[in-house]
């Protein structure tokens, strides 16, 4: 359940990924949006076990 819902997630952000980037600089700058967001969640559910 865990495994599909992540896909689906990553998937999600992919497609808006690649649909809001038309250049190669707007492309760097979503994926490192989408790296500091999964860092960011990736903190926090570090910080709860």
């Amino acid at each position: 359940m865990i495994k599909r819902l992540l896909s689906i997630g990553f998937l999600a952000g992919l497609l808006a990924l690649t649909a809001g980037c038309n250049t190669m600089e707007g492309l760097g700058e979503d994926i490192r949006s989408l790296g500091s967001a999964i860092e960011g969640s990736a903190n926090e559910n570090k910080n709860e076990d």
